[in-house]
């Protein structure tokens, strides 16, 4: 019995030692996880006080409605609008005229150079579009307004165009005429592209850095659309974020092609060519390509995360514990999810042409969003080895296809001037270098250029979301004066 107690009495201090030791272990745990978050935090914002100057709004919303009147549909290249806006803009803009040298490239996307008075200095690049997507026929009685209309209220100027990509376009010449007017002349060459067919493929961009390579111009930086100042949108996030995005995402299509037998429906095989691709669907739907948070993705989180409330900032400071948790949920949303990895979606499929005629082939064809850390083959490769089926065989559609490009240089003079710029208008909010997630121009443009970043100056909520390439478009009065004042304060840096 003495024994026996003895023995109980050591195992009971045993226990004790262990369950101390657990404790000051999970203690130090906690003591790293909060340093580690109260560490996390984001940098102070000096306070800069840009110079104060008048902007007529009411001009500059005039100006926008008569550009939205120009129906510049991306589907109907031909319409005889596009030259139209092209020549009204020497009409509503003549300083930009006076002080600019300008050609027209591919036909239809002016190039204006402002010349700047140090010719050592590499010139820079601003971009926007003027062409617009079409209106679908069966939502243009949804509008409040006509589409082409440019009707302008006491809170906005609505139409095609307006948030893409016409307001940029509008309100960075007001900024270069206000700047002419002073006499202002930049130190560095400035250049001004508007391409005329963003919305379809870009060969107005192309064209642009094409002519520049064959003068030996090499740009220190392009900007062009992308992002905006985003306002509550991102969950849980109270503080405006400019996403000023270093990269943007390629795309490439797919189709997939299942054959088998053919034959009449009364009669069928165990599976057939439809089968077999609703079967490599499935499975490409259940292995997305494998991303992460790494590269451009990594530093977008780890700028944005700073900005959360204190609860939240743990898991995004303590990622060497919680990476796994965090990237879980974040591929959970389809927004965050395109942030971490090349998205896969299947988007077309075609069959038989008859109910009762089993197909000898099928085709499905699958939109990549190409995330910078991947490629073409990668892609292909990941593909192959997800479907597994000898019967189903892989095509690159490549009339569309296009790299992700190059990820920009966040601590680049560039960077950080269109930084202070924004943060000069728009006061003290959170800043992040990001990824766009579609296409656009400036991927384009980049080949002539040291870095490429991509943000428009206008601040948006979730109400705006829909209205992009959808119904009522509109942008407001106040981000005409702050897309001015940006621009403007940007071409005084240079």
């Amino acid at each position: 019995m003495m024994v026996w107690a003895y023995g109980a009495d050591i195992m009971w201090k045993w226990v004790k030692r262990c369950a101390a030791g657990i404790g000051a272990l999970l203690l130090l745990l906690l003591a790293v996880l909060l340093i580690n978050t109260i560490r996390y935090s984001p940098p102070e914002i000096a306070s800069v006080k840009a110079a104060e100057f008048e902007v007529n709004v009411a001009r500059a919303a005039q100006d926008l409605s008569r550009a939205v009147t120009f129906e510049t549909d991306s589907t109907k290249p031909d319409s005889p609008d596009f030259d139209a806006f092209i020549d009204w803009l020497p009409q509503a803009f003549p300083r930009l005229h006076a002080s600019t040298t300008r050609v027209l490239i591919a036909e239809k996307t002016p190039l204006y150079q402002w010349t700047g008075s140090d010719p050592n200095l590499k010139p820079v690049l601003f971009a926007a579009h003027y062409d617009v997507v079409p209106i679908l026929q069966p939502t243009l009685s949804q509008w409040v307004h006509p589409p082409y209309s440019g009707f302008v209220d006491d809170k906005f100027v609505w139409g095609r165009g307006t948030l893409d990509n016409k307001g940029a376009l509008i309100t960075m010449l007001h900024a270069a005429e206000k700047l002419m007017g002073a006499g202002f002349q930049p130190k560095r060459t400035i250049y001004f592209s508007f391409g005329h067919d963003e919305e379809v493929r870009g060969a107005g961009a192309a064209a642009v850095a094409k002519f520049l390579g064959s003068k030996n111009i090499q740009l220190d930086w392009i900007l062009d659309e992308g992002s905006f100042v985003l306002d509550k949108i991102i969950p849980g996030l109270e503080k405006p974020v400019a996403s000023i995005n270093l990269a943007e995402k390629g795309v490439v299509t797919l189709s997939l092609i299942a054959r088998s037998a053919g034959g009449h429906s009364s009669m069928p095989p165990k599976e057939t060519a439809v089968g077999i691709l609703a079967r490599a669907i499935d499975r490409l739907q259940q292995a997305p390509v494998p991303g992460g948070l790494t590269g451009v993705s990594a530093e977008f989180f780890d700028r944005l995360g700073r900005h959360f409330s204190f609860g939240r900032r743990i898991i995004f400071a303590n990622t060497w514990l919680f990476g796994p948790i965090l990237e879980g949920i974040l591929s959970d949303a389809p927004s965050t999810n395109a942030m971490l990895r090349t998205t896969t979606a299947p988007t077309m499929l075609s069959g038989s042409d008859k109910v009762n005629v089993l197909p000898v082939e099928a085709v499905a064809k699958v939109n990549f969003r190409i995330h910078p850390r991947d490629t073409f083959d990668s892609i292909v490769s990941h593909v192959s080895r997800t479907i597994d089926d000898d019967r189903v065989s892989i095509r690159v559609e490549e009339l569309f296809a296009s790299p992700a490009s190059p990820v920009s240089d966040k601590n680049a003079q560039g960077y950080l001037d269109i930084r202070a710029s924004i943060l000069d208008t728009f006061g003290p909010i959170a800043t992040v270098p990001g990824l766009t997630i579609a296409a656009t121009d400036a991927r384009l443009y980049a080949r002539a250029a040291d870095n490429a970043y991509r943000i428009n100056p206008f601040k948006i909520t979730g109400d705006d979301l829909t209205r992009f390439h959808g119904t009522n478009e509109r942008l407001s009065l106040e981000n005409i004066e702050k897309g001015i004042r940006f621009y403007h304060r940007l071409m005084e840096r240079q």
